[in-house]
């Protein structure tokens, strides 16, 4: 029994698709597999180390308005009897 012209082209759309979905598979195992760099672990180590430095400065500061809110507060009191 031979096949329609619309069955010999659901056929051909049906394998370019399956063949698309290989080829993207292929490629995203490839992107996988090239991940993993050096290069990259030692910019996060950096970036981790700024961060802690930034936030050890962030911190210091906090500290010391907090130290100078507290002496004048106590000076008030002071003042006021």
């Amino acid at each position: 029994m031979p096949r329609g012209r619309s069955t010999f082209t659901k056929r051909q759309k049906e394998q370019t698709r399956q063949q698309r979905q290989r080829d993207k598979a292929e490629r995203r195992s490839q992107r996988k597999q090239e991940k993993p760099t050096p290069g990259s672990v030692d910019e996060m180590a950096e970036l981790h180390e700024h961060a802690a430095a930034q936030a050890a400065l962030f911190n210091l500061g906090t500290e010391e308005s907090r130290s100078g809110e507290e002496s004048t507060s106590g000076s008030e009191n002071e003042i006021e009897p």
